[in-house]
């Protein structure tokens, strides 16, 4: 190898060579110093001029002539597979120093060599992607000048000499200079500089430079794409004059989208894709639904037009408000659809509902698009097949930057399990966002600049240049299929009109609509370009046009006859009616699973400590013998396993347990092995998955929430680390969880695992904010539950695992920290037996002589367990009998009001709570209790009113939950 004392040689390499190449070049400048005589004449003299000239300069010779150049990667190509490759490599490197010993000093060859790098890594600045401004900016490092070169120096040189695999008509490296411009500075701009992989930048440099993606379009393709251009375009002038003053957020102005993602779907799907998953906010939404998702335009023009109620439509509404069906807005509502019925290749297609929230998508459309590529039907974790499905993001431009989720996105991109092996992503920039202009949206010079941290390549592309729009999509498809990583296309447009079709923009960018209002469309400038090349004639475009208004009127005079969606099934009904039950599981199963997941591979050294805590768990089905949370929900997954029902859990930590308490991922501590024991369960049917999630919250439980709903037979979980970081992620509990079946008819069966409990641990680690989740309960949207023993929690997964209804409904569990650990809270293995979810559950004490009952405690979580423990120690424990509601959500008020019925004599009822006053249940469960109770005082007991949720020093939390506790007992006197 080239000695630390030849550094300018080995710089010089570095710079002209890279990967298999340098390799190659190296080796024989080491020949070369072993032996000069031993290679090539012209290698010889190469070598020597740059030893000479390393040491005439006194510096390496890379540099170029003229300060300030840059440093540059010269991709030089030399063969080096096999002994052939080898003596091509050799003839390329001896044509290359051939030609620079026969010609012009080292310098100047070194200077080209950078002029043409600083093309291809700085020319998106000079390139012409914006379709209402040229480019103005002067870009001194792609100049000839900065390098002092001249055009007689480049026309002196060959182009093998700077580009060893040019295009056959580039013969000197004046014409390479000039191709190169003509690439990198055209109608699309490339950023790949920040692509750390060598054989990725080789492959897109290779792609670019090759021209071999550009479309060569027959007259047919180009009347067809026109066409297309007519139908989109057509589309919303067609909105534009029939439903005057109603928002649509127009597709005008980025129209190319439409046939971008034609191309995108149509190579996905010939490359063996059937499932294409797109997210995308509002703008040109009706224009992708209509003409990519193929809704039906009657359907779309109803949904302007009428309604089965007008006095409860919104005031944008698409759809009337049914029982238990309040819609949504047009353009947030999603479709799906089937291309090529009937024949050989089929694909799904699917645009997620989305939102105003804008990027929240993004999550939910990579977990459809994970979930349609695990397969999840064998046990073991699931088998992923990249190719099966593809997500498709389309951005805004402001958004993109602006909004954080995306961030989270983007990070998911590459971690093991969210990983969808590349999304292709577009931002369809109106160069605003609502009325702020770029200089005042983000901090970065492009709208895609986010993408670089994630080393994403990025072209940005001109909108109103047809045919560069598609090389930009079939360039981000081959990289997909090449490295299954993410792209990203910068689809450079503008915004026709306003915000909406309501808004002025002139108001407040009076000049840059003095342009758009002047400015051709993309359909006119390409017809125009058809028509002068005599692809088309003038009357073939009029009548493009005549035939796509006809079509649009045809389908507007049906209006009248698009029948209502029929919505009965989607009427509020309790979704465990008559608290439906899993099937019972045998002691004998249990056992049996209990056996198999305490056994590991031969030499599998367990942690000694984590050893002695499993091994305790061999004699949970002897006598007396319990069973703990974290072993009652391993036993959960198991047997849901063996019920041939997937699972999948994820979260910060959620292998081991935020608190120590899952360890369902074992680590072997001398090898760091890993062994997950529901992996290698005989009972098991299904796969299992857990994963350790990112320290993130919105984009983990987006992404949930979207494979929940492409998996609905899949057990799907999320664990907060603890519940209050769900905060971070309102707005997808809010918009998509909560709400997502009154919106869309959208149901899931997510689980949501949310640590609950005042343990003294300060306002962020004590609440998980009950109140807003019971906030959001209406319509049986969800069941929200806060069980307090392991069998409880046992049924409770199971029971939603089986959750065989039609459209399954999110469980939302209150989950212990201080519990995990409390024998309060194990159970005996006969209640994982012969037990079932029970909604409300009786302390021992009370129920067994309800005549010496003079208060009624009601309450829930924790301090029921707290309530209990300090009852024993009271005089007449039996005096007090304490009620625990373990499900919040449906109210189960028949069972809570059978249990009241037998106190009917006790006048002394108190709803018992940790949470301050205008927290947890007590503003839900007040109105409830009074209705069942009409006749009796019902007193709240708990923290007053706060504005934080507890108190920051443990010493106060001690005193003040012991008062709590006394009060409720009445030993407060």
């Amino acid at each position: 190898m080239v000695s630390q004392t030849n550094t300018p040689v080995r710089d010089a390499l570095f710079h002209y060579f890279h990967g298999p190449n340098l390799g190659y070049a190296l080796e024989l400048y080491s020949q070369y110093q072993a032996d000069p005589e031993s290679v090539d004449p012209a290698l010889r003299a190469w070598f020597a001029q740059i030893e000479a000239s390393a040491q005439a300069e006194g510096e390496a010779p890379v540099r170029a002539a003229a300060a300030g150049a840059a440093p540059a990667e010269t991709p030089v190509t030399l063969a080096a597979a096999g002994p052939a490759g080898g003596r091509r490599a050799a003839a390329g490197v001896a044509e290359t120093a051939a030609a620079v010993a026969a010609s012009l000093p080292g310098h100047k060859l070194v200077a080209a060599h950078e002029l043409l790098q600083s093309v291809r890594e700085y020319g998106h600045l000079a390139a012409r992607v914006n379709p209402l401004y040229p480019p103005t900016e002067e870009v001194p490092r792609i100049s000839r000048e900065t390098y002092g070169l001249s055009e007689e120096d480049l026309a002196a040189m060959p182009a093998a000499a700077l580009w060893p695999d040019a295009p056959a008509d580039v013969k000197t490296g004046l014409d390479a200079y000039h191709r190169l411009l003509e690439v990198y500075t055209g109608p699309i701009a490339y950023e790949f500089a920040h692509v750390h992989e060598p054989d990725e930048r080789e492959w897109l440099r290779r792609a670019v430079e090759s021209g071999e993606l550009w479309p060569r379009l027959s007259a047919e393709d180009k009347k067809a794409l026109l066409y297309r251009l007519t139908e989109v375009e057509g589309f919303e002038t067609f909105l534009h004059r029939t439903f005057v003053g109603q928002k649509r957020f127009s597709i005008e102005g980025v129209d190319m989208l439409v046939p971008m993602l034609d191309e995108l779907i149509k190579r996905a799907v010939l490359s063996g894709t059937r499932n294409v998953m797109i997210g995308m906010a509002h703008r040109g939404r009706l224009n992708v639904l209509a003409h990519v998702l193929g809704k039906p335009f009657a359907k779309i023009f109803s949904e302007f037009h009428t309604a089965p109620n007008k006095e409860l439509v919104p005031s944008e509404g698409s759809m009337g408000i049914n029982y238990g069906w309040t819609g949504d807005v047009k353009y947030h509502l999603g479709a799906s659809r089937t291309i090529g019925q009937g024949e050989v290749v089929q694909a799904r297609l699917v645009l997620a509902n989305n939102p105003s929230h804008l990027e929240f998508v993004n999550p939910v459309v990579e977990g459809f698009t994970r979930a349609a590529q695990d397969q999840r039907d064998r046990p073991g974790a699931p088998v992923q097949d990249l190719d099966a499905a593809m997500a498709i993001l389309i951005h805004g431009d402001a958004a993109f930057p602006g909004e954080g989720i995306v961030a989270e996105t983007l990070n998911l991109s590459r971690l093991p399990g969210y990983q969808t092996g590349g999304t292709v992503h577009i931002i369809a920039n109106n160069l605003l966002g609502f009325t702020t202009p770029a200089e005042q949206g983000r901090s970065t010079r492009y709208a895609s600049d986010l993408a670089k941290g994630f080393e994403i390549p990025i072209v940005h592309v001109n909108a109103d240049d047809v045919e560069a729009c598609l090389a930009a999509v079939r360039l981000a498809v081959a990289y997909r299929a090449q490295f299954h990583k993410d792209f990203l296309i910068d689809l450079i447009g503008y915004r026709r009109w306003g915000h909406n079709e309501m808004d002025d923009p002139v108001v407040t960018q009076p000049l840059l609509y003095e342009r758009i209002h002047v400015h051709p469309r993309v359909r006119e400038i390409y017809a125009q370009a058809l028509i002068d090349a005599g692809v088309v004639t003038a009357e073939e475009v009029r009548q493009m046009e005549a035939k796509v208004q006809e079509t649009l009127r045809q389908a507007y005079a049906k209006v009248h006859e698009v029948s209502q969606e029929e919505d009965a099934d989607l009427a509020p009904e309790d979704p465990w009616p008559g608290n439906g039950q899993a099937p019972p599981v045998t002691r004998e199963l249990l056992e049996e699973i209990n056996r198999k997941l305490l056994e590991f591979p031969p030499n599998f050294a367990v942690y000694p400590k984590l050893q002695r805590i499993l091994e305790r768990r061999r004699q949970a089905f002897a006598e007396g013998g319990v069973i703990d949370w974290a072993h009652g929900e391993a036993l959960a997954f198991a047997t849901i396993l063996a019920d041939g029902i997937p699972v999948r859990l994820t979260g910060q930590d959620a292998e081991r347990g935020t608190f120590s308490q899952r360890h369902l991922v074992l680590h072997d501590i001398h090898t760091d092995a890993r062994y997950v024991p529901l992996h290698h369960l005989p009972q098991a049917k299904a796969s299992f998955a857990i994963y350790n999630s990112p320290l993130s919250e919105a984009g983990v439980l987006g992404f949930e929430y979207g494979y929940s709903i492409q998996a609905p037979r899949a057990l799907v979980l999320w664990e907060a680390q603890y519940g209050d970081f769900a905060n971070a992620a309102q707005v997808i509990i809010d918009q998509f969880i909560a709400s997502g079946i009154a919106k869309w008819r959208q149901s899931c069966g997510l689980v949501m695992l949310l640590p609950h409990g005042y343990e003294g641990q300060g306002p962020e680690h004590s609440s998980a904010r009950l109140e807003r989740y019971l906030q959001l309960s209406a319509e049986y949207n969800w069941v929200v539950a806060n069980p307090t023993t392991s069998a409880q929690y046992f049924h409770l997964l199971r029971r939603q695992a089986h959750r065989g209804q039609k459209h399954p409904r999110p469980l939302v569990i209150m989950t212990p920290k201080s519990l995990l650990r409390n024998p309060a809270a194990a159970s005996p293995w006969q209640e994982f037996v012969d037990g079932r979810f029970q909604p409300v559950l009786e302390s021992r004490f009370g129920r067994q002589h309800p005549e010496r009952v003079k208060r009624l405690v009601l309450c829930s979580g924790k301090v029921a367990i707290e309530l209990e423990a300090a009852l024993q120690n009271v005089p007449q424990p039996d005096a007090v009998h304490i009620v625990r509601l373990e499900q919040l959500y449906p109210l189960p008020a028949a069972a809570l009001k059978e249990v009241l019925a037998r106190y009917g004599h006790v006048q002394d009822v108190v709803w018992a709570q940790e949470e301050p006053e205008n927290m947890g249940a007590w503003r839900y469960i007040e109105p409830q209790l009074r209705a069942l109770l009409p006749d009796r005082r019902i007193r709240y007991v708990g923290r007053p009113e706060r504005s934080s949720p507890a108190e920051g020093l443990a010493d106060m939390h001690n005193v003040l939950q012991q008062q709590n506790i006394l009060a409720a007992l009445g030993l407060d006197a």
